[in-house]
Formats: structure tokens, C-alpha cells, sequence
């Protein structure tokens, strides 16, 4: 059976670099799992890899799509399954790396995804409705006829709020009900990295600022200029919006920067609840140690079984 490694955990962890070691040394090739790095043109914010590190081991559905093309879970699993099974084909060895976790688990689980077209009358008309009554308000919709989806989301992502609002219009149907799991036809090993909350605040403090200092405003301003609207979805993502409002006049820069930190914490609690740290399907690795050779030892020990 084919064998896959997925490296799971919060942003900022160490994950791409956990990656990058693990391409080398076991002859493998990385499957994204990062619902912002599809977006080409989007590099500073969203972290991509750099050109080095792309040269060092292959990467796969990163840079796939413009920022102003839909995207959605729909798309992402079956070129996910695709890159993983071209991968194993080849005989190397697909590492499935990221913190969505949406996208994460819908491939290592085996997500049975509704196939329901987008309905853009419907989604501009729960759009207005946000606009005007407020995000909660759809969110309290969802809570009413689909409490199981609603636990699972976010309830500031109004894209993936409306999402299941749309499947269970459409269906008469609970998404959740309707994404059944058949497993993959994969044995797994899934590696966990984490560290405790105010040293995993520091590391994205850093590196928030580190995009600053990258030219972040200045990307934000060329995808403008391209003519990529700050309404976009992928312009909704953190570090972008909040660049954007700048860019607008609704912030000082001092005050975007300290929001895309408040963000980033607020997202990394949220992914814990996708990425729990009891779950036993996942081997856990705190940063503070020598993880790494322990980690090697570990992907060894399960390349050989």
C-alpha cells in the first residue's frame, strides 16, 4: 500500500522546514495543504516557500490559480489525491504539509465531497445579508440547521459559512451529513508540531513583522494595481485585508500590523480545534527539542514496516 507523511500543526510552527528536511532525506515531494498558497502572485503573505527551497524538493499545488478564480475544497481534494498518487508512482514519497485543516483531513480522511455548483444569486444575496445584518447573522443560520458545520468553522470565514448555507439550500441536507469519509488507500503517518501558546505567539510576531519588512504593502498594492479587487476572497485573507484597509485609509499601519498579529493568534487557537493536541492519530513534537532527528527516526521506522 502507498505510503503517506503528513506534518500537521499551527502557522509559524516549523512545518515547511520539518518538510523541506524530510523531501531530502527520504527522497519525497511536497503535497501543499494551504488553502492561501494556491493564489499565485500571493507569496509574501501567505509564506511560500522560496525559490531555494523549491529548487531543493518539488512542491505541488502551490501557484495554481489567479487570485480572482474560485477555489474551494471541491477542487483542492482530487488535486491533492492526484499529486500524492503521481508521487508514489514515481516511487518517492508524498508529504501532505499545511495548516488548513479543512484541506488536511479531507484527503487523510477520505471526504466524500458534496459536488453542489456554486449559485452566485444566492451567495451575492447572503453577501448583502452580512453586510447589512452583520456576519453573526449567517452564522446563527448555519448554528439552526447545521450545528455539526457550524462547530467546524470559523465564524468570521463568511466564504465557508455561506458554503454549507448553499449545500443545505440546495440539497435540503446538513453539509456535515453529507461529507461521508471513505479512507484512502494510503497507510499513514501524521506528525504533529506544536509549543506552548506565548512561544508560538512570539514565533508569528516575528515573522508578521519579517513580511513587513519583505515588501508585503508593496504586494498588496501591485495585486491593486493588477486589478485584483480588495473584496476578492483571496484578498480577504488575513495579512492581506488588513494591508488593503491600510492601503484605504481605514488604518495606520501600526494598527494593521498589530491586527494581523491579533488575527493570526485568534486563527492558530482556531486550528487547534482542527488539530487536536489529544487526538491520537497524530504524533505530537514540541519545538523547544531536537525534533528533528527524532522525527527522521520515526518516518524511517514507518518507510520500513
Amino acid at each position: 500500500m502507498a505510503r503517506l507523511v503528513a506534518i500537521v500543526g499551527p502557522t509559524g510552527v516549523g512545518k515547511s522546514r520539518l518538510a523541506l528536511h524530510l523531501g531530502q532525506t527520504f527522497d519525497g515531494e511536497i503535497v501543499s495543504a494551504d488553502s492561501r498558497q494556491v493564489y499565485r502572485y500571493m507569496d509574501i503573505g501567505t509564506a511560500k516557500p522560496a525559490r531555494q527551497d523549491l529548487a531543493l524538493v518539488p512542491h505541488h499545488l502551490i501557484d495554481i490559480i489567479n487570485p480572482d478564480e474560485d477555489f474551494s475544497l471541491t477542487q483542492y481534494q482530487p488535486l491533492a489525491y492526484k499529486a500524492i498518487n503521481d508521487i508514489e508512482r514515481r516511487n518517492k514519497l508524498p508529504l501532505l504539509v499545511g495548516g488548513s485543516g479543512l484541506y488536511v483531513w479531507s484527503v487523510l480522511e477520505g471526504w466524500q465531497v458534496p459536488e453542489v455548483p456554486p449559485d452566485a444569486q444566492y451567495r451575492e444575496s447572503m453577501e448583502n445579508k452580512a453586510a447589512e445584518l452583520g456576519r453573526e447573522a449567517l452564522y446563527t443560520d448555519l448554528m439552526k440547521v447545521d450545528p455539526a458545520a457550524a462547530q467546524n468553522i470559523d465564524p468570521r470565514n463568511i466564504r465557508r459559512v455561506i458554503r454549507a448555507l448553499e449545500v443545505h439550500k440546495h440539497t435540503g441536507t446538513p453539509y456535515s451529513q453529507l461529507q461521508q469519509k471513505q479512507a484512502p488507500p494510503y497507510e499513514i503517518s501524521i506528525y504533529g508540531l506544536t509549543t506552548e501558546r506565548a512561544e508560538l505567539y512570539r514565533r508569528i510576531d516575528s515573522r508578521v513583522d519579517g513580511m513587513i519588512e519583505h515588501g508585503l504593502i508593496d504586494e498588496v498594492q501591485k495585486l491593486v494595481d493588477i486589478g485584483y479587487n480588495l473584496g476578492l476572497p483571496s484578498m480577504s485573507g488575513i495579512g492581506y485585508k488588513q494591508i488593503g484597509m491600510y492601503l484605504k485609509g481605514e488604518l495606520s499601519l501600526e494598527k494593521a500590523i498589530q491586527k494581523i498579529k491579533t488575527e493570526t493568534h485568534r486563527f492558530v487557537r482556531h486550528q487547534y480545534n482542527w488539530f487536536r493536541l489529544k487526538d491520537d492519530r497524530i504524533r505530537w513534537f514540541d519545538i523547544k527539542g531536537e525534533i528533528e532527528p527524532e522525527i527522521t527516526s520515526a518516518v524511517a521506522e514507518f518507510m520500513t514496516v
